[in-house]
């Protein structure tokens, strides 16, 4: 599988390409709904940056909890029942009247619920596709993402003015109902990849037997910080560049598009491995340029190459599915991407921190820097592929 065309000739890659981005799209114009709803009711930026991006962290207690799940359920039920409870979710978040606290705790309850439907979705992508296909389609899914989330922003902020923040948030209901429908119609049903019953006991016991393996857990780890303390450098480009946070914005997803397509797409097989650690350096290199607070044309340079970088995840994804058996490769997934999220929501606050107390610049280089020293620190043990499916 060699070209994203070959991908939607599979039958099922496109359904549940659609779903996905429906998902996303919906995640997107409902977040900006309610943290405009909070900002109102409280008049708290904190309140809103966590009614925003709190689902995030929440999918630590998801990961913890609720993983077993994602090897355990047959996809399309599973795909289709998320979907129908976020949207209703979503819908319940509009009801007139609902005090803040009660706002707070749907969110956190459905971002919780988001680790699975990650494990759920990245595993069937990695059924649905021949094992040479799961680059390709991530990197797919990933470009589907960045461009929904650019126009999700862009809709979702004319309908909070159009419909009001509660119209927007019904608009991302209806998006996740349309979402359940696809997958319900256009995925074919398939059992559950492991067997048994899910369980919290059985999540730890996941969590730890994957974690227990040394490849397995540097490859974790080179997925989960240094891209999170980079998103710490993203964090703050609203207060480096106030009139221009946008171009910055808008570069990192040219940059990150750039660097889906030409690892998705372009590199042969046989450069994958070396190339992770390269990249993972990219990623962060280019912003210590910002200590030396560069003018606007350069820090959007200085962007737009760095985020070509964040194509080594795909890399180390597909790393991580050669060694993880089959049985578990959705528990693999979701233990992935929850992780990210909570360390993008760890680096966010760690920037602000060194930024409250020196400057934006200086909060950047500092990240920037603190990312290379953890790609440096796990390179060695990354310069090797390992086994195929090994758990131990």
């Amino acid at each position: 599988m060699r070209t994203y065309r070959d991908l939607f000739r599979v039958p099922e890659f496109t359904p549940l390409f659609l779903t996905s981005a429906a998902q996303v799209a919906a995640q997107t114009v409902s977040g900006l709904a309610l943290g405009t709803l909070i900002h109102t009711a409280t008049g708290s930026p904190l309140l809103a940056a966590l009614a925003m991006f709190g689902p995030s962290l929440a999918q630590v207690t998801g990961a913890a909890t609720l993983l077993a799940a994602a090897d355990r359920l047959p996809p399309r039920a599973a795909l289709t029942g998320l979907s129908l409870l976020f949207g209703l979710g979503t819908a319940a978040q509009a009801t007139p009247g609902l005090p803040v606290p009660a706002l707070f705790a749907i969110v956190l309850g459905l971002g919780a619920v988001f680790a699975l439907g990650g494990g759920v979705r990245y595993g069937l992508l990695n059924e649905v596709l021949a094992k040479d296909g799961y680059l390709l389609g991530r990197s797919a899914l990933n470009m589907a993402t960045g461009a929904t989330q650019i126009c999700g922003f862009a809709v979702g902020g004319a309908l909070v003015t159009v419909l009001s923040p509660r119209g927007t948030l019904l608009t991302g209901a209806a998006l996740y109902l349309a979402a359940a429908a696809v997958a319900r119609l256009g995925l074919s049903r398939r059992p559950a990849r492991g067997n048994g019953q899910p369980s919290i006991t059985l999540t730890w016991r996941n969590n730890a037997l994957l974690w227990s393996s040394g490849p397995r857990r540097r490859v974790y780890l080179a997925l989960w910080v240094p891209n999170g303390l980079i998103v710490g450098c993203e964090s703050l480009y609203v207060p480096y560049a106030p009139q221009h946070a946008g171009l910055l914005f808008a570069c990192g997803a040219l940059g990150m598009l750039t660097g889906d397509i030409l690892v998705g797409r372009y590199v042969p097989r046989q450069w994958r491995q070396r190339l992770g650690v390269p990249l993972c350096l990219l990623l962060a290199a280019p912003y210590l340029i910002f200590a030396l607070r560069p003018a606007l044309i350069s820090a959007m340079a200085a962007v737009v190459l760095a985020t070509t970088g964040y194509a080594a995840n795909l890399l180390f994804q597909e790393r991580l599915l050669v060694l993880t058996p089959d049985e578990l490769s959705g528990h693999a997934l979701g233990l992935h991407s929850s992780g990210l999220l909570a360390m993008q929501g760890v680096g966010a606050t760690l920037a602000g921190a060194v930024a409250q107390y020196t400057s934006p610049s200086t909060g950047m280089a500092v990240m920037a820097a603190a990312s290379l020293a953890v790609t440096l620190a796990l390179a060695p043990g990354l310069a090797s592929p390992g086994q195929r499916r090994v758990l131990r």
